[in-house]
């Protein structure tokens, strides 16, 4: 019994066995009969176009060009500035007025009358003379004149109404007017040609400036400022550069433009005479190698008084001198420089400066001058 059990166990044993390789051979058959699986083709990815890679748009705002200021027209400024110098200056008007107007002209009230002259920087010898011809036509012809109208008559002839006042802006030959600007630093001769500049801009004339006061650099920054103001071209070098050449490529890009004016800025220093001489001798040559220098304003602060008659003595001896620019005339009683720094260098008043503002500056008209003075 136990030995067929034993039996009947192995037969069943070897059966699983056999089943088993049996199983396993089939498996593996399978296995071989099937393929390897292909592998994945390569994906060519194509290059990235630019509008792949293109980043967002980033919207870049447009250069906005500097807006230019529109100069005030002439006619309206010497309006506004005649208003201006009477109220500053009709105290000397209305004293002189207040005298001669006495019931008795006698010595006291004619030296007052000089002495109030004086004041106001008349000058001597031309107070003199003035007070000598109204004794003769108050005093001496009778009395049956209007004492305003005698005194306004006589400092238009004080003022010398008859000299020729205009601006020499304009060159012959298709050539620019080249107008060369002197005068001490702190006489506003630097916002003079900016100034001047705008005038000129205002009557539609292209202009170049040329920044050779080339020591200070704030005078050229100051210049250039003035030049981005009404879109006018600044020619400028270095600080220390030669005011030369400066002053030569100035006039040479103004001829190469077609400009109507140049106008240099120059170094108004008073310490060696001789060294300013030089200087100024060297832009004037250098400049005329191209372009006739057509106007040399000189620019003197009107407060200074005989200071300001000390420096124009000076200026007219070292530059051929054809007109003045009297600044900052609108704050003093001191009208008579006129009268006297024209005596002095027997050239005109040309342009007069009453105040701080951009179009302060106007052409000095004689009659418009003495009916401010008197009120």
């Amino acid at each position: 019994m136990n030995a067929t059990l034993l039996l009947i166990v192995v037969i069943a044993l070897v059966a699983v066995a056999l089943i088993a390789v049996v199983v396993g051979l089939t498996v593996s058959s399978r296995r071989k009969s099937v393929p390897p699986a292909a592998p994945a083709p390569d994906v060519v990815v194509p290059p990235p176009t630019d509008a792949d890679v293109a980043e967002p748009a980033i919207e870049v705002p447009a250069e906005v060009a500097p807006t230019l200021e529109k100069p005030e027209g002439t006619a309206s400024r010497l309006v506004r500035l005649r208003q201006r110098l009477a109220g500053s200056q009709s105290g000397l008007g209305r004293g002189l007025l207040a005298l001669l107007s006495r019931d008795r002209l006698d010595e006291d009230t004619w030296e007052s009358i000089e002495d109030t002259l004086i004041t106001a920087d008349v000058g001597v010898a031309p107070t003199q003379e003035l007070v000598e011809r109204l004794r003769t036509r108050l005093r001496v012809e009778g009395s049956s004149e209007d004492p305003r109208t005698v005194l306004r008559e006589e400092l238009l002839a004080l003022v010398d109404a008859g000299m020729d006042r205009r601006l020499q802006v304009s060159g012959t030959d298709g050539l620019p007017g080249v107008v060369l600007v002197v005068g001490v630093n702190g006489s506003g001769k630097t916002t003079t040609v900016g100034k001047l500049s705008r005038i000129l801009v205002a009557e539609e004339r292209s202009v170049v400036l040329g920044a050779a006061d080339t020591f200070r650099a704030a005078a050229v920054e100051q210049l250039a400022t003035w030049g981005e103001r009404v879109g006018v071209d600044v020619v400028r070098g270095p600080e220390g550069t030669d005011p030369a050449s400066v002053a030569f490529e100035a006039v040479k890009e103004g001829v190469e433009t077609g400009a109507d004016t140049v106008i240099v800025d120059t170094a108004g220093r008073l310490q060696n005479k001789a060294g300013l001489m030089d200087e100024l001798g060297k832009v004037k040559r250098v400049i005329e190698k191209q372009a006739p220098v057509t106007e040399v304003l000189l620019v003197l602060d009107a407060t200074t008084g005989q200071n300001g008659l000390i420096q124009a003595r000076v200026f007219s001896e070292v530059a051929d001198v054809t007109g003045i620019v009297l600044t900052k005339l609108d704050g003093s009683a001191k009208g008579g420089i006129v009268v006297q720094v024209q005596r002095e260098l027997g050239v005109p008043v040309k342009l007069v400066g009453l105040g701080e503002g951009a179009d302060d500056l106007a052409p000095f008209e004689p009659s418009a001058f003495v009916d401010a003075l008197l009120g």
